[in-house]
């Protein structure tokens, strides 16, 4: 019997190197695609076969399928950044966008048999939690718009050209191997950084946004082994937590798992949906109902990780497009590339 064959893009990334881990469990042959913008090498699992280059290098996507005649695609490399996504629109839909064309095609054209999206609740857009799969999308930055985007895109592509595949809409995901030196994104590890700096936990607004935060080990066992539930084969889950919090609540459950005194500096508001957590019931359906991982369990493992591993830097992204209107604290460190 051939063995399976998975291509894994963002391999090197956080949630994407979870996946590769379970496929290896399930007995996959993985193979890592990462250009390491956002991945570090070293989270690539023992036994998956790394290789350093982008989704946007049509060419190096045609030779990788051509030469391990993947079985499966699990397509999670994005620049997940939804607030900063409006300040960055010709990045985002490059790499969130047409990235994704570049795998469709060769999906289509080397006879894959399940394409597997990580797309975003940021499809949903405000005012509709508990959000539910068959709600209409309205995504309000440019993030959740390329990410809808290549849902459509799968959906036509098994229309005509018979491609399977299931698209999974995870949110708010945090855990071991998060880069915690992006100052853009993932606010649990935002926050943990900051503490193990001496810095208060940088709060936009008054930190009654609303999140169910999902550690890592609710999500990608679903995703890997997704490809095994034909039932669920070219439908749209949520999968993540159930139970929402407060930016303040899990800013004082942070410094309580860290041991450090709960301090916060709050920044001006800026533009982002308040409330946003989704109802998982046909996931449940689907892939069975499994016992999820509290925050405060969550919370305890990411921070023995963290304190492992040590402070991250926080990067400064190099290519921002438009510097209207975008929060205070990013614009002070902010180069504007025409």
């Amino acid at each position: 019997m051939e063995m399976v064959t998975s291509l894994v893009t963002g391999g090197a990334g956080f949630i994407g190197s979870h996946v590769a881990d379970e496929l290896l469990k399930m007995g996959h042959k993985v193979v890592v695609l990462d250009d390491l913008s956002g991945g570090f090498e070293d989270n690539v699992p023992k036994g998956a076969l790394f290789c350093k280059g982008s989704i946007l290098d049509h060419e190096l996507i045609e030779l990788l399928f051509e030469k391990h005649r993947f079985t499966y695609v699990y397509h999670l490399a994005a620049y997940a950044a939804e607030g900063l996504s409006h300040f960055i629109k010709r990045f985002n839909y490059n790499n969130n966008l047409i990235g994704s064309i570049n795998l469709i095609n060769a999906s289509v054209n080397h006879g894959v048999k399940l394409f597997v999206f990580t797309s975003s609740i940021a499809v949903y857009g405000a005012g509709q939690s508990p959000m539910t799969e068959d709600m209409t999308p309205l995504p309000e930055d440019s993030y959740g718009i390329a990410k809808l985007a290549v849902e459509s895109e799968l959906k036509v592509s098994h229309e005509m050209f018979g491609l399977d595949y299931i698209v999974f809409r995870p949110h708010n995901v945090y855990g071991e191997r998060q880069n915690i030196g992006d100052r853009y994104r993932n606010v649990v590890g935002i926050f943990m950084n900051q503490l193990m700096k001496e810095e208060p936990m940088t709060v936009f607004g008054d930190g009654f946004q609303q999140r169910a935060f999902t550690h890592i080990s609710d999500v990608a066992p679903i995703i890997a082994a997704s490809v095994d539930y034909p039932s669920g084969w070219n439908q749209v889950f949520n999968v993540g937590a159930d139970v929402p919090f407060t930016v303040n609540e899990l800013a004082d459950s942070i410094a309580e798992v860290m041991h450090r005194e709960s301090r916060v500096l709050r920044l001006p508001p800026r533009n982002e949906v308040k409330v946003a957590f989704s109802d998982h019931s046909r996931a449940a359906s689907v892939f069975g109902d499994r016992n999820k991982v509290s925050l405060r369990e969550g919370l305890t493992a990411m921070a023995e990780w963290v304190k492992r591993h040590g402070v991250r830097e926080s990067s400064v992204f190099e290519e921002i497009e438009i510097s209207k209107n975008m929060p205070p604290s990013w614009a002070s460190v902010a180069r504007v590339h025409s």
